[in-house]
Order: C-alpha cells, then sequence, then structure tokens
C-alpha cells in the first residue's frame, strides 16, 4: 500500500498562508515608521533611514537564531518527541533573549560613539534624531527576540495562523500609534519610536501567552525558571550562527552597494531605492513559502522520512515559482502607477521602470532555485553550506561585479542588478547540485 504523504494540500496551504501574509505584514511595519515621518522634516527623514540599517541588521541576526531554534523544534515534533521539543523551545527562549538583552544594553551604553562610527560626520540636527530613535529602538531589541523565538516555536509545530494574527495587530497598533504621536502631540522621531516600542512589546508579551495554552505539542510556561541546558544551547547556536552571519552579510552588502549607487547621482539614487522597495515585494511571498518549507522538511526528517523531505522541497519549489511569476507581473503591471503616485521625477521613474522590467523577465528563471531549495537544506542541518556559498556569491556578484560594471564600466544603477541576476544565476546551479546529491541529508541535527 501506498505511503500517506505527511502534509495534505490542505495542511501545507493552512501552514503557508499565514507565513506569506506575516512576512507582507513585517515589511510593511519596517517602513511604516520611515513614510509617516517623512511629512515632518528631512533630518527626522534622514535620521529613521539611518538608524532602520542598524535595526534591519540585528533584527535579521535575531530571526536567524529563532530559525535554528525552529529547526531542532520542529526535528522533535516529527519524532512525537513533545517532551525534548519543549526543552528545545525553552532554551530557544532563553538564550536568544540573553543574547539580545546584552545587544540591547551595549547599544544604550554605547549609543554616541557607535552612530557616530557607523554615520559619520552627519548633520547635527540628524544625529539628534537618530539618537532619540535609537535610544527607543535599542529598548525594544529583547521584545523583538522573544517574539521572534515564540513565533518560530509556533511554525515548528505548524502553528503559523496565530504569528499572523499577532503581527496584523501590531502593525495596525504601530500605524494608529505613529499618527497620534506624530500628528495629535506632535512628537516626531520620538513619537514613531515610541509607537514601535509599545507596539513590539504588545507582540512579545501576546505570543509568550499564547505559548503557555494547552492543547499543543509545545507548551512553555515558568519563564523565569528556564536555566541553561548548554548542550542544547549549543546545539541551537549551531543551526541559528551560520544562518545569522548569512543574514547579516546580506545587509551589510547592501549598504556596500548603497554606497556605490549614492555615488551617481540623485536621479540613480532615486530610481534605485523604488526599485528595491518594488524588488523586495515581488518576492516577499515567495520567501514564505520557504520560510514555511523548513517547518515540513524539519518535521519530515525528524520523522527519518528523507523521501518527504526531497518530495515537499520539489513540490514548493514549483509552488513558489508560481507565486513568483504572479507576483513580479502584478508589480510590473504597478509599476508605472507607482512612480506616478510617488512623484517621482520622469528620469527617475523611466530609469526604474526599465529596471524592474528586466527584473520580471529574469527573477523567475534563476530566483526560486536561488533560494526555495536553501531553506529546505537549512532545516536538515546544512547551514555552513549555505552560508559559504551565500556570502561567496552575494560579494563576488552582487558587490563585487557591482561596483566593476558601475565604477569602470559606466552601467550605471542596472549595474546592480547585473550583479544581481549573475549572483541568483550562480546560487541557483550550486544550490541545484547540492540538492541533487543528496550530501545535505547527511547531517544530523537530533
Amino acid at each position: 500500500m501506498k505511503q500517506q504523504h505527511m502534509f495534505s494540500n490542505r495542511m501545507i496551504c493552512a501552514l503557508l498562508v499565514p507565513v506569506v501574509l506575516e512576512q507582507l505584514l513585517n515589511s510593511i511595519m519596517g517602513t511604516a515608521d520611515t513614510m509617516m515621518v517623512s511629512n515632518v522634516g528631512s533630518a527626522e527623514i534622514s535620521a529613521v533611514s539611518l538608524v532602520d540599517s542598524i535595526n534591519i541588521l540585528v533584527i535579521q541576526a535575531f530571526s536567524a537564531l529563532a530559525a535554528g531554534g525552529a529547526i531542532v523544534c520542529a526535528q522533535y515534533i516529527g519524532q512525537q518527541n513533545h517532551k525534548k521539543a519543549n526543552e528545545s523551545a525553552r532554551q530557544v527562549l532563553f538564550i536568544i533573549t540573553a543574547i539580545s538583552v546584552a545587544v540591547s544594553l551595549l547599544c544604550l551604553v554605547f549609543q554616541r560613539p557607535l552612530l557616530r562610527l557607523i554615520f559619520g560626520s552627519v548633520e547635527a540636527e540628524v544625529m539628534r534624531n537618530s539618537r532619540i530613535y535609537f535610544f527607543f529602538t535599542a529598548l525594544s531589541f529583547p521584545f523583538i527576540a522573544a517574539y521572534d523565538a515564540a513565533a518560530s516555536i509556533f511554525r515548528a509545530q505548524d502553528n503559523t495562523r496565530g504569528p499572523m494574527l499577532i503581527s496584523m495587530i501590531s502593525n495596525g497598533m504601530n500605524i494608529v500609534g505613529n499618527a497620534i504621536m506624530i500628528w495629535g502631540f506632535h512628537m516626531g522621531v520620538a513619537g514613531a519610536a515610541l509607537s514601535t516600542l509599545v507596539s513590539r512589546i504588545f507582540c512579545a508579551v501576546v505570543v509568550l501567552i499564547q505559548l503557555r495554552r494547552e492543547r499543543q505539542p509545545i507548551v512553555v510556561r515558568d519563564y523565569y525558571k528556564i536555566r541553561p541546558d548548554w548542550k542544547m544551547i549549543r546545539r541551537i547556536l549551531g543551526l541559528g550562527i551560520p544562518s545569522g552571519v548569512e543574514n547579516s552579510m546580506f545587509q551589510l552588502g547592501k549598504l556596500a552597494i548603497q554606497s556605490t549607487v549614492s555615488t551617481l547621482g540623485t536621479v540613480a539614487i532615486a530610481a534605485q531605492a523604488m526599485t528595491n522597495i518594488l524588488e523586495n515585494l515581488n518576492g516577499i511571498a515567495a520567501i514564505g513559502v520557504g520560510v514555511g518549507l523548513m517547518t515540513i522538511v524539519g518535521q519530515c526528517l525528524g520523522a527519518g522520512r528523507k523521501d518527504e523531505a526531497i518530495y515537499y522541497i520539489r513540490k514548493l519549489c514549483v509552488i513558489a515559482e508560481v507565486i513568483l511569476i504572479c507576483s513580479c507581473l502584478l508589480v510590473f503591471l504597478l509599476v508605472r502607477p507607482i512612480t506616478i503616485l510617488g512623484g517621482m521625477e520622469a528620469e527617475s521613474a523611466k530609469m526604474c521602470i526599465h529596471m524592474i522590467s528586466w527584473i520580471t523577465v529574469v527573477k523567475p528563471l534563476v530566483w526560486t532555485m536561488a533560494f526555495i531549495p536553501g531553506y529546505g537544506l537549512r532545516a536538515a542541518g546544512d547551514v555552513k553550506f549555505s552560508m559559504i556559498t551565500s556570502c561567496v556569491t552575494m560579494w563576488s556578484c552582487r558587490f563585487c561585479l557591482c561596483v566593476l560594471l558601475i565604477r569602470v564600466f559606466g552601467f550605471g544603477p542596472m549595474g546592480v542588478w547585473i550583479g544581481m541576476f549573475a549572483d541568483w544565476t550562480l546560487r541557483g546551479i550550486i544550490f541545484s547540485l547540492r540538492f541533487h546529491s543528496r550530501k545535505w541529508l547527511e547531517h544530523q541535527v537530533i
């Protein structure tokens, strides 16, 4: 008799849809402060944008560490070992919260020299607003980390709806809070930062309360009684740190590319900024599929069903590809109206439309295999290969090739995307070969 698959189409849909929506909501929350502060003044918008470059770096590191813990939890759940799953969940919460508190304290203590080191000699008003915004966002780091850890635990046990609903409410709170603080009380940057802090505290508190509820595989209570299990922590960090390095390198690479684009003038800067936003938008849903894939592969491997893990990586690659094609076409159809509504100059808008046109053609051809199998490989514990591959292709193609094309051959901002296309293509070939070699199945997570 043919063995039944672990996840039905209905189960896959129930898992993926909330994750995709949560990814979209998270991207909105990241830009809400910037958009609403833009009405206050140039010093304020500059401060928020500059500090957000640090925030994204830190948040991505926390998210990667949480994902490492989720892999361990998912594999124990696949084994039906709920006791170990609960123990690993407690350690995930402990270590990520401890790290985030340490990072928060360091940022608060060394706030001035850190901002001066990263931003250099910016205008006094911009630096003053940056310190205000950074103070509140640094306070929020432990709450971001606690939410990421708890949300990853929920995803590991197939509950993606809960984090999505919490994220939805939090986004609403942040936007309403911004409106009240910025326009009602005229608090400017401080108002935006305070609103974001409150919404992040809300996320952390609610999700931790939800983890206490019965009738779910993982139940975590008595948070103050959690003590470190260093063997389990090493296992979690062994998966999370390579992913954290990978995510951080991406952000550092983005910052390096921005410095190169900044030499091309305001028209190119504006075109590149809008193109970045739109390219992120057309890929965010497919990334949600990858995040969901980690749970599925983790549980399959925990249950000892390697054939199922291979099957679902292939299946979700197809799903991600279909979603990506639809997303790219939708963004392509909307790019012209968006540039008009955004009040872009004619030359910047023309540049942006040209780059989006190329992205619409190339991205569906190479992007899926460059990213989606990687999520499955990480869930199997193949994190070092993923980290090395991503870092090498990113710095060689996205950065070095990009700088060469712009500074030497005069390609303009299109040089960024040629470098990006090269990165996606090379990464896709390497991950495809790795997937078909089956070497990623040789790792032992638990």
